[in-house]
C-alpha cells in the first residue's frame, strides 16, 4: 500500500512529498483545491499547515482535507512529464541566433 512517510512545505501550493516506495518529489496542488473541504486551503496561511497522518499515512488538515497517496503520485509524476523549463532556460532558447532567410 503507497503511503505518504514525510511532506515538506516547498512554496506557494507546491509540497515536497516522499513516500515508502522511495519515490519523491515536488506536487502543485493548486488546481486541486475546490469543492466545500479544500476550498478553504486557498489561503496560504491554512494551506501550509498540513501534518501527514500516521492514520491515514497521507497529507491532511486540520478542517478533514486530504488527497490519498495514489492521487499525490500520480499528480507529482503527471507534473514532472509537464515540467516548464526554468526563466534561463527559456530565455537561452529564445536568444538562440535564427539562421538567414534565403
Amino acid at each position: 500500500m503507497l503511503e505518504v512517510v514525510s511532506a515538506e512545505y516547498v512554496a506557494e501550493y507546491r509540497i515536497r512529498v516522499c513516500f515508502n516506495t522511495g519515490e519523491e518529489g515536488v506536487v502543485d496542488l493548486r488546481d486541486a483545491l475546490w469543492g466545500t473541504v479544500f476550498e478553504p486551503l486557498r489561503d496560504l496561511a491554512a494551506f501550509r499547515r498540513f501534518s501527514v497522518s500516521e492514520v491515514l499515512h497521507t497529507i491532511c488538515w486540520d478542517n478533514g482535507a486530504d488527497f490519498a497517496p495514489e492521487f499525490l503520485r500520480d499528480k507529482m509524476v503527471e507534473q514532472e512529464k509537464l515540467e516548464i523549463p526554468s526563466e534561463s532556460e527559456s530565455f537561452a532558447v529564445r536568444d538562440k541566433p535564427k539562421p538567414a532567410d534565403r
